[in-house]
């Protein structure tokens, strides 16, 4: 009988999604021993290669897996990106928050808008760092803070999202309007003069 790994290794390699994802899942299994190997991979000129070997870390789920996790959201490759931020959503490491925020401004959109409903599904975790990034961020990493506070509607966040429905983007406004009124502040009624 062979080694393990190097067979799940060379079953994630043989462009057979099926078998990968089956063997991303068994890599997991096998604990830190696979870590060195799955770091390995991370440093592939593969894309392939490399998107597996986040996929099989998020499987992992260590405290080293999500170091490299996180080092994975600076990969060049936007899908490599997207898994990354999908495993780290999927574990929520508290350790993760702040370097997702620093990606709601990913250059791609989509990885942008999966990092901020990832951030979402950290609940009240995530809300300092999105209060922030709402006040301090790019017109992408505002709006990405705005949507993902919409979802986790915080109370401590309504004073910024008041603010952010002056934005100079619409979007921010949107968002920090939809928050407001999904928590009820929007339904406020004035008597008449």
């Amino acid at each position: 009988m062979g080694d393990p790994l190097r067979e799940l290794l060379e079953a994630i390699a043989a462009g057979d999604d099926e078998r990968a994802e089956t063997a991303a899942q068994e890599v997991g299994r096998l604990g830190e021993k696979a870590l060195p190997t799955l770091r390995e991979m991370l440093n592939s000129a593969d894309r392939d290669r490399r998107w597996w070997a986040v996929r099989a870390l998020a499987a992992l789920g260590t405290k080293e897996a999500v170091a490299a996790l996180i080092g994975a959201l600076d990969d060049p490759d936007p899908d490599v990106r997207a898994c990354a931020v999908v495993g780290l959503a999927g574990l929520q490491p508290e350790e993760a928050v702040e370097p997702l925020v620093a990606h709601l401004s990913d250059p791609s959109a989509y990885v942008a808008r999966l990092v901020a409903d990832g951030l979402a599904r950290f609940g009240p975790t995530a809300v300092p760092a999105l209060i922030a990034a709402l006040k301090e961020g790019d017109v992408v990493a505002r709006a990405g803070a705005a949507r993902a506070l919409s979802a986790i509607q915080p109370e401590e966040a309504i004073e910024a999202l008041c603010r952010a429905l002056d934005d100079p983007s619409a979007i921010v406004s949107y968002y920090a309007e939809d928050a407001l009124e999904k928590m009820g502040v929007g339904l406020i009624l004035f008597p008449p003069r």
